[in-house]
């Protein structure tokens, strides 16, 4: 391809506002492309949201829970059994005694049993 052809392209890629042109003829190929020019976005302003309503201070509390709470002394997975066949150590409402297993705690893959 010639010089004067490659111009007269360039001018109309320039003229036409296109940002790209590819030619092919036989083995040569051409792709020619101008950068853009970004436009400015117009910077929107979202109004602040309406403060919510005051919610009625009579909301019923929670129940008081009974029994005792233990936690977890360390974060991992909890299985409430030793395995997916076997049934759960405790159920939900199930009295325990001192030193029964609750659940085992998977903590960086050691299996650890929670006691109460």
């Amino acid at each position: 391809m010639d010089l004067r052809k490659l111009k007269k392209l360039i001018d109309l890629v320039e003229e036409s506002g296109i940002t790209e042109l590819e030619l092919t003829e036989g083995e040569e190929k051409v792709r020619i492309s101008r950068a853009t020019q970004a436009t400015p976005q117009a910077i929107q302003q979202v109004a602040a949201a309406p403060a919510p309503l005051a919610t009625p201070a009579a909301e019923a509390a929670p129940e008081p829970m009974q029994g005792h709470m233990v936690e977890s002394p360390m974060v991992g997975t909890f299985y409430r059994s030793s395995s997916p066949e076997a049934s759960a150590f405790v159920q939900v409402g199930d009295t325990v005694e001192v030193g029964e297993t609750l659940c085992i705690i998977e903590a960086m893959k050691l299996l650890n049993e929670i006691e109460s």
